[in-house]
This record gives C-alpha cells, structure tokens and sequence, in this order.
C-alpha cells in the first residue's frame, strides 16, 4: 500500500521531548518572572540608590532567560533523540523480522533479551506466530504435495488401462471397464475427502442443535454391514450429549471414526464402543477398538493428512484415502472441540471427542 512520506517515530518523540523541554523551562522563566520580577520597584532609583530597579533586571533577565531556553531546546532535542532511539531500538529489531517474514522466510526468530515489557510481550508473540505460521505452512507444502501425488496415481493407472485397451483390441473389455470404475471411483472418494476437508477448515456451515448418541447410532447402522463382515461388533452406549453444529460435518466425523476403529480391528473378531455422554457444557464421544498395538510415536502423526496406520487392510471398497482422522480434526476443530487420541494398553486405539454446547 503506498503511503506519502511522514515523520518517523523517533523524530515525533524527539520532538516531543524538546518541546515538553521546552515549555517546562519557559514556564518556570514565567514563574520567575510573575513571583519575582512583580515586586522589583519600577522607579528610576533603586533601595539607598544602588539596588536595580525592574528595567535593569528586564534587560539582564531577558538574555539569559533566551539563552537558557536555547539551550534546553538544544539539549532536550539531542536527548530526546538518543533516548527515542533506544527506547524504539525493539521496534527496529520486530519490524526487520516481520520483513524477513514477508519475504518468505518464517524460521527466523527475534528471540528479544530483556525483562519483560510491552516491546518483549509484542516480540514473544512474533515469534509464536511465526512457529504457527511456519507449522501451518509445512503442514498445508505436506498436504499439497501428498495430494497431487495421490491423485495421480489413479489418473496415471487410467491412462494405462486405457493404453492397453487402445493397443490391445483383443483383451477383455469388461474387466478394463471395471478396473477403471474401481480407480475413478477411488479419485472420486480423494477428491470429495479434499473439499470436506477445505469445507471444514473454513468453518462455513449453519449450526444446529444436535445430539451426539443419535449420530453414533446412524454411524453404527450404516457401517454394521462391515463390522459383521469383519466379525466386529459394534456396542453404543451412554446418553443424549448435545451440541450445536453441522449434522451433515458431525455425521461424517463420526463415521470416519468408526469405520477407523472397524478397518484397524485387527485380528477378527474384536470390537468396538461407541459411547456418549454429556459433561454440563461439554458433550464427550468416545470411539473405542480393540487390535494390535500402536506405537506411541505413531500416534501424533495419524491425524495428519494421507497418514495411515501401519496394520489397516486395503480393500476395494473401504480402502480409504489417508485422510479419514484428518478430516475428523478438521470437523473437531471447526466446531471449537477438541481431539485426543490414546494407544490402548492392551491394543487398539482410543478416540475421545470433547464438543461445547451453546443453546
């Protein structure tokens, strides 16, 4: 944004100090001049003839009385310009960061010494926008770039099914057919995943009341076809635990949390919980597997977009794009929740949705 040339900081409080200088000393030269000068005879002839009378004191007090003001402009814009300076000298220090910043580098850090104050206060939170905005701006290069690669795997396998069925007039063109509809199908399921993912990360969507126990009771019916298949069962248990927000979002959490649970329940034959409850003001969801254990270390990075957990099963039709937990932290987020997710001691992983309720 263009701006037409000002004074600096530092000049307007040199300023400042000089003049408020200035006018202190010229208030005290008019109190001398009021309480002092007043009673001085104004006639010709001093006491016994020898003291001044007003018109000698004028004249004496005058030139001194401008050379002291002189002096304490002088002085006060030298001061005021050294004191400025160092007082501003932090605001130098933020202002060459945020640049470096704007040109593209966020691991720069100001990391000010000191004690605290108002310049160190505004300094820390620089650098924590920065370690935000440098986290959130890998997390989102990650992202970018797991993405393009996992949609163009489907798109390069097309290409190659339709190479084949171009030169090859003689090969079975119903089974190409179908394994383009199993790898169309898959850049499809990609693609949706990536725009519930933006849609969640804005947060634009109408609230509504809802109850948490009846969305786990929708996602435990559509995905008991599954569990059956797998021998899971599903248990839902708990109460009513209300909150506000997109059924359509929260839906989607939920069934991403439970078909999770069911996909990484290995070996057949576990189970899984879904529970609810509500916590005054909070409503709390539960999503509970039994299977092999995780790696503590595994555990922070599951959330993270096209990271999956290294015992899941791929099949053709819940094989899953690596973004299930992502969008669920995503829904969580939006909806001023939060999400912990703890390795079972005995296997298995346990998913614990916390969710405000406004009414």
């Amino acid at each position: 944004m263009h701006r037409t040339p000002g004074l600096s900081a530092r000049l307007k409080l040199t300023l400042s100090y000089a003049g408020f200088l200035f006018v202190a000393g010229a208030l005290m030269l008019a109190v001398v001049w009021v309480f002092l000068l007043r009673y001085v005879p104004d006639n010709s002839q001093g006491l016994l003839g020898v003291a001044p009378n007003r018109y000698l004191l004028v004249r004496m007090f005058a030139p001194a009385a401008a050379a002291a003001l002189a002096c304490l402009l002088v002085f006060g814009l030298l001061g005021g310009w050294i004191l400025a300076g160092r007082m501003l000298a932090p605001l130098t220090q933020i202002r060459d960061a945020a640049r470096i910043a704007g040109n593209g580098s966020l691991s720069h850090r100001i990391r000010m010494k000191g004690r605290q104050d108002e310049f160190r206060e505004l300094s820390d939170a620089f650098d924590s926008m920065l370690e935000q905005l440098e986290s959130h701006v890998a997390e989102q290069q990650r992202f970018a770039a797991n993405a393009s690669h996992e949609l163009r795997t489907p798109l390069a396998i097309s290409r190659a099914l339709l190479d084949v069925a171009r030169k090859d007039p003689t090969r079975d063109r119903g089974e190409l057919i179908e394994r383009l509809h199993v790898v169309n199908t898959r850049a499809i399921d990609l693609t949706e995943a990536l725009l519930l993912l933006s849609r969640g990360d804005r947060g634009n969507f109408t609230r509504e009341s809802i109850d948490l126990s009846l969305i786990g009771e929708e996602a435990a019916e559509t995905l008991l076809p599954l569990a059956e298949q797998r021998r899971i069962t599903l248990d839902v248990t708990g109460g009513a635990a209300q909150t506000s927000g997109s059924a359509e979002l929260l839906l989607r959490m939920v069934t991403n949390l439970v078909q999770n649970a069911i996909v990484h329940n290995l070996p057949a034959g576990g189970t899984v919980t879904i529970h609810t409850e509500a916590h005054g003001d909070t409503s709390v969801l539960r999503v509970e597997n039994t299977g092999r254990r995780l790696p503590p270390e595994l555990v922070p990075t599951l959330t993270e977009p096209f990271q999956r957990g290294t015992e899941r099963v791929r099949t053709d039709e819940h094989a899953g794009v690596g973004l299930g937990l992502a969008i669920v932290q995503s829904i969580v987020r939006a909806h001023g929740g939060t999400l912990d997710l703890v390795p079972r001691p005995a296997g298995g992983l346990l998913v614990t949705v916390w969710l405000p309720y406004t009414p």
